[in-house]
């Protein structure tokens, strides 16, 4: 899929996202290679599921920016101006890929000089008490079909890496595709591998873990809510709109892909193993989230 700016290619932002998807797939594989994760029985099918509001209620990285405000690492008055951006793309339903590019820079002060292992650690507490309980069930229970038919199961999302695996690990799932921030001897350097892991970068991401992994695209599944991970869900076998916005919803209209809504007081239809795995079986907001520098207690 071409990275495309006023509606012209961008071959650099192509490469970056490229670079991006390479990075976050070979992070991907190593973390399988280090964990004791079962070996699937069906090896080459897999599911790929967005996190921010696909399999969590709202976007992750603000809930992490939330936990991050409680431990004085910014201002309540810096949250604020987030949780506003936050509100404006829940109800629009819908990313700005230019402003998540406009905050990079900022983003990457804010990491510069913190050690993975803090940035890790912190995840874990934050998890626990922010983002446990904003788990979407019925997106959950696709997860679980995936796992229970023997097939492997990866987060994809703008997300940290480091955060991402660990909302993985909590869900039981084999592992996630994240934005790969670089480090040196286990330090923030302050520079992106690549890009985010957003748009485009996500269907490399995919691409790339398939072909390290042995998956056959067409066996696998994607899930979304988002009209930015069109390419992603372009590339996979199956493709399964969850929570749609406007624009994802128009097009898996078209295309005749699933559309699952667990936003409304409605009991979620009954779950059918052959209607997702037999065909083939403001997570921009990452950037925004960590745009904010830390501050003196």
């Amino acid at each position: 899929m071409s990275v495309r700016r006023g509606g012209q290619k961008n071959p650099e932002l192509e490469r970056l996202a490229a670079l991006a998807g390479e990075a976050s797939a070979e992070a991907a594989s190593v973390a399988i290679e280090q964990s004791d994760t079962p070996v699937p029985i069906d090896l080459t099918a897999a599911a790929f599921f967005d996190v921010d509001n696909t399999i969590m209620m709202g976007a992750s990285i603000f809930h992490f920016a939330r936990g991050l405000a409680a431990r004085k690492f910014f201002s309540n008055s810096d949250l604020a101006k987030f949780a506003l951006q936050q509100v404006m793309f829940r109800v629009g339903g819908k990313e700005n890929a230019d402003g998540i590019r406009s905050s990079r820079e900022q983003a990457l002060s804010f990491v510069a000089g913190h050690t993975v292992a803090e940035l890790s650690a912190l995840g874990e507490e934050i998890y626990d008490e922010l983002m446990a309980d904003k788990i979407w069930p019925g997106t959950r229970a696709l997860a679980q079909m995936h796992l229970d038919a023997g097939q492997r199961v990866w987060l994809v999302t703008a997300t940290p890496v480091e955060l991402a695996a660990i909302i993985a690990r909590r869900l039981g799932l084999t592992g996630a595709l994240g934005t790969v921030a670089e480090s040196t001897d286990g330090v923030f350097t302050g520079k992106l591998v690549g890009e985010m892991l957003h748009g485009p970068a996500k269907a490399h991401a995919v691409r790339s873990l398939a072909a390290r992994e042995g998956l056959d695209l067409r066996r696998c599944t994607a899930y979304s809510d988002s009209s930015n991970d069109i390419p992603m869900l372009s590339v996979a076998g199956t493709a399964v709109a969850v929570n749609p916005d406007s624009g994802l919803r128009e097009v898996a209209r078209k295309r005749g892909w699933e559309i699952r809504d667990f936003r409304t007081g409605r009991k979620a239809a009954k779950i059918g193993v052959p209607s997702v795995l037999g065909a083939g079986a403001l997570a921009g907001a990452v950037a925004a989230g960590l745009a904010y520098r830390k501050r003196a207690v």
